[in-house]
């Protein structure tokens, strides 16, 4: 599985692409001023969210206060349109593969990229560490 990861040059992006790199996962990486996400790639996005849009929204960004969004006002559509217009609507990076989905760096959660058997062997490890078990 490759995982993809959208997003602008910044220090969380950099970041994930280094935590993938460190554990040997395949990724293609894309920066979405250069190349945004298509309306149908949006919408898969959006599939995988919890909480819809507000998960992957930076509601603080420059251009959502400059555009003066209401959100709830406006129909899908819309809103696939501009952040397809404006990419920088995003939070980033966006991490996606066939199963998973997060948005943003962070290190707990990044850990559910990790192959299956690899986050058996940490978990393991750990206990051993803490004394839990004898390894």
């Amino acid at each position: 599985m490759t995982v993809h990861i959208y997003g602008v040059s910044c220090s969380s992006t950099r970041k994930a692409r280094q935590w993938f790199r460190k554990n040997g996962i395949a990724y293609k990486e894309r920066n979405i001023l250069h190349q945004p996400l298509t309306i149908e790639e949006l919408k898969n996005i959006l599939q995988m969210t919890v909480e819809g849009t507000d998960e992957i929204l930076s509601t603080r960004s420059k251009i959502y206060k400059e555009l003066n969004l209401n959100v709830e006002e406006l129909s899908l559509q819309t809103l696939l349109k501009l952040i397809h217009e404006y990419p920088r609507l995003l939070k980033s990076p966006i991490l996606v593969d066939e199963k998973r989905f997060q948005v943003g760096y962070h290190e707990e959660d990044i850990r559910q990229f990790l192959p299956r058997k690899t986050r058996q062997l940490q978990w393991s490890q750990w206990k051993v560490d803490l004394g839990l078990i004898k390894g």
